[in-house]
């Protein structure tokens, strides 16, 4: 009677099918996150660089009217946002006043680990960064 008793369960048991992560899943996904990881903190502070250099040229155009205004206002704006990558006289400004259309261009090499790195280039500016006025 014992015998059969076992033998159900184990059938029973073998028709279930088992939920979860194999070891190769489980260490794969956790190499992954990990990677992702090594990449978020390695580059995430480049890229925050990168909106403050976005924000100080916005600034900036709403600030100056002449071409070197605002290469002094974007570097006054750039040391308060502790901005390293670029400086006022890297900017691309053509026109003036307030149709003056901004641009700037930059590479950053970012280590990773031993001889592996990430570089990155950056690239952006301003089209009319001061919205006109509507008439009433």
């Amino acid at each position: 009677m014992t015998s059969s008793i076992g033998t159900q369960s184990s059938l029973a048991q073998s028709d279930r099918q088992q939920a979860g992560f194999s070891l190769i899943g489980f260490l794969s996904t956790l190499t992954l996150v990990g990677a992702m990881g090594l990449l978020l903190v390695r580059a995430g502070p480049s890229v925050m660089e990168y909106w403050a250099i976005d924000k100080a040229i916005a600034a900036a155009s709403i600030a100056a009217d002449t071409p070197d205004e605002l290469r002094q206002t974007f570097d006054k704006l750039a040391a308060a946002g502790y901005v390293d990558a670029i400086e006022g006289r890297d900017l691309k400004i053509t026109g003036t006043g307030k149709a003056m259309e901004i641009s700037f261009a930059y590479e950053k090499k970012i280590p990773l680990f031993g001889s592996v790195s990430l570089l990155i280039d950056y690239r952006g500016g301003s089209t009319h960064a001061v919205p006109e006025k509507a008439s009433n």
